[in-house]
C-alpha cells in the first residue's frame, strides 16, 4: 500500500498531477481542495495517498490532509460510490461542510456537487451519519485545540473506541496538550472509566 509520497511537482492538470518521486513520476488524483493548495510546479510536495486496484488499472488518489483521505475511504464504503464520485464530493466541498451536511442531513447541499443527484444525496447522508461530522460536537466544548482534537478523535476511533467514548475522553484532555500526548491522556481516561 502506497500511503505517502512526497517529492517534487513536475505538472498540475486539474484533478490529476504528476509528482517524482527519486526518479519515478506518480500519476496522482486529488480533490480540488489539496489541488488549490499546492506548491507551485518544481517545488517539494508531500501527499497522503490511497491506492486503488481495479481490474484494469491501479489508481492513486493524492490529500492534504488526514480528513481528507479519512473521508475519501468513508465514502469509498458505500455501495454505488466509487473513487470519481468520491474525488467529486471531496472537490464540491470541505470536509467540514462535508460534516455540516452530514450533522443536519441536508441533501439539498450534496446535490450542488455536480453527479450526485437527490438519491444519491440521501444514501450518502444515511450511510455517513454517526461516521462523519462528529468533529462538529467536538471543536465546540473541547479545551484542546480544534485540530489536536481532530486528530486525537481519530485516533481513538481507530483504536475502536466507540464515538462517544472516543467524544468524553478528548473532553478530558487539558487544552495545549500535543497529538501524542492527549492520545495519551485520552486513553488514560478511558482505563478509568
Amino acid at each position: 500500500m502506497i500511503g505517502r509520497i512526497a517529492g517534487v511537482l513536475l505538472e498540475k492538470n486539474p484533478p490529476r498531477l504528476l509528482v517524482d518521486c527519486g526518479g519515478v513520476g506518480y500519476e496522482i488524483d486529488v480533490p480540488m481542495s489539496t489541488f488549490y493548495n499546492l506548491p507551485a510546479i518544481g517545488e517539494r510536495v508531500a501527499l497522503l495517498t490511497q491506492l486503488i486496484v481495479r481490474e484494469d488499472a491501479h489508481l492513486l488518489f493524492g490529500f492534504g490532509s488526514v480528513d481528507e483521505r479519512m473521508t475519501f475511504r468513508e465514502l469509498l464504503k458505500i455501495t454505488g460510490v466509487g473513487a470519481r464520485m468520491a474525488l467529486a464530493v471531496l472537490s464540491g466541498m470541505s470536509v467540514n461542510e462535508l460534516g455540516q451536511a452530514v450533522t443536519l442531513q441536508d441533501a439539498a447541499r450534496l446535490t450542488r456537487v455536480p453527479g450526485i443527484g437527490k438519491k444519491t444525496a440521501e444514501r450518502l447522508l444515511l450511510e455517513l451519519k454517526g461516521k462523519i461530522g462528529a468533529d462538529l460536537g467536538v471543536a465546540g466544548g473541547i479545551a484542546a485545540a480544534p485540530d489536536h482534537a481532530s486528530d486525537i478523535l481519530h485516533a481513538l476511533l481507530a483504536l475502536g473506541y466507540s464515538e462517544k467514548e472516543a467524544l468524553l475522553a478528548v473532553k478530558s484532555v487539558p487544552a495545549g496538550s500535543g497529538v501524542s500526548d492527549g492520545i495519551r491522556l485520552a486513553l488514560k481516561a478511558l482505563s478509568k472509566g
